[in-house]
């Protein structure tokens, strides 16, 4: 039975990063494995990289490989009305204010970050094994992990990188907060006609956020809130019909919008897990918690918590101490918790306050809005929490050094 000192079950941009970023961690004083089915990917889905993100992702050496595929954020408007408002006024607006003028995020497909990642992760270290991790059984020594084809590992500490469906997590009986929003995100990729000026637009609307993120080459990557049972009716009309929805929600100011790829659908719920992790196993990304997309900060979050877990088991090593102990489990928790349940309980409050159609409520929250756009203090705060000029990241999000790294 093969060991090796770490091993991620489940892949993904997540799963990937993190195990790119622990084969370099003391100059590859770690064994990593990754196990994973084969992974796929679609051109439809993109995703806001925040700019720690990208300071992250610069860190692990793929940020070269994905900057042509990125679109920075130059701009966002934010806008409350209902469909068929004749105006809409703006009531929140950022520019290009994070810190030393960089973009507070970049838009880039799903697909540009998984090819640099696997093409990292070919060039690294990393053991890759393609398979399904079915349980995880943990001692005093290490975990004994079992593969749905039979095969079985050893690992001083595994990873659960598997999802919001988190098998592993179950197995490990830790619970798990969750309910749906009775909304799914529509997302497709549009082009346009005329430059979007990489100009991001949320539109609030009774039904939920409707967004226009601005991707390379004259595109917008879109976002839409709608609710459950409207879905497979938007879904089932034909491209002429559908552009027209989004031209209704989008404007035409574009020029003309034609759809580039078929817009798929996925179910919008809140989930958070007790713990971050049990005996020798942490919960990363999806498997600890699922957000509202309402403020586009869900794989940050996940990213945030590779970059915490990786921090934290580069002190370990420097120690000589075991990287699958409680010591670990419990510092990861308390380095993530905070930060997720303060995004999680703020994205869930901002979906509860904007989709829906009370008038008392649209008056309040237009106010706060405009507040907020009026008091520099206060906006310069958001923004340096969404651009990561944030002391409680973790280094490698700040453009810090790891010592080995």
């Amino acid at each position: 039975m093969r060991r090796f000192d770490l091993v991620i079950a489940g892949g993904g941009i997540v799963g990937m990063s993190l195990a790119l970023a622990l084969s370099r961690v003391r100059k590859g004083a770690l064994s990593v494995a990754l196990i994973d089915r084969t992974h796929s990917s679609s051109e439809d889905r993109a995703f806001a990289f925040s700019a720690g993100s990208q300071r992250f992702l610069d860190a692990l050496g793929v940020w070269d490989q994905i900057s042509p595929s990125a679109e920075p954020i130059r701009e966002m408007v934010i806008t409350d009305s209902r469909l068929n408002d004749p105006i809409r006024p703006v009531f929140l607006t950022f520019g290009n204010e994070a810190s030393q003028g960089e973009p507070v995020a970049h838009m880039i497909p799903e697909s540009a970050v998984l090819r640099a990642l696997q093409a990292a992760i070919t060039a690294s270290s990393v053991h890759v094994i393609e398979g399904i991790v079915d349980d995880v059984i943990a001692d005093e020594a290490g975990s004994t992990l079992h593969l749905a084809n039979g095969q079985k590992y050893r690992a001083g500490l595994v990873t659960a990188c598997d999802g919001a469906r988190s098998r592993l997590r179950e197995k490990a009986g830790i619970g798990w907060h969750y309910w749906s929003y009775k909304q799914s995100g529509i997302v497709t990729t549009i082009g346009i006609e005329r430059d979007h000026d990489g100009r991001a637009e949320e539109h609030f609307l009774p039904s939920g956020p409707f967004a226009l993120l601005p991707l390379t080459d004259h595109r917008y990557s879109i976002v839409w809130t709608e609710s459950d049972e409207r879905v497979p009716s938007l879904l089932a009309q034909d491209d002429d019909l559908f552009r027209e929805e989004i031209e209704k929600r989008a404007g035409l100011r574009f020029g003309r919008i034609s759809l580039l790829s078929k817009p798929r659908a996925y179910p919008l719920g809140f989930g958070l897990a007790r713990k971050f992790g049990a005996a020798r196993l942490a919960l990363v990304g999806d498997a600890a918690h699922i957000i509202h997309p309402i403020a586009g900060q869900g794989l940050n979050l996940g990213l945030r918590d590779v970059a915490a877990l990786v921090e934290i088991i580069s002190d370990q090593i420097a120690l000589g101490l075991d990287i699958g102990s409680m010591s670990v489990i419990d510092s990861y928790d308390r380095s993530r918790r905070a930060d997720t349940v303060e995004m999680a309980a703020l994205t869930d409050v901002l979906n509860r306050l904007f989709s829906n159609e009370a008038t008392p409520l649209r008056l309040m929250r237009d106010f706060g809005l405009g507040l907020v756009d009026r008091l520099p203090t206060l906006k310069s705060r958001l923004i340096r929490e969404a651009s990561a000029a944030n002391p409680r990241l973790p280094r490698l999000m700040r453009g810090k050094s790891l010592p080995g790294f």
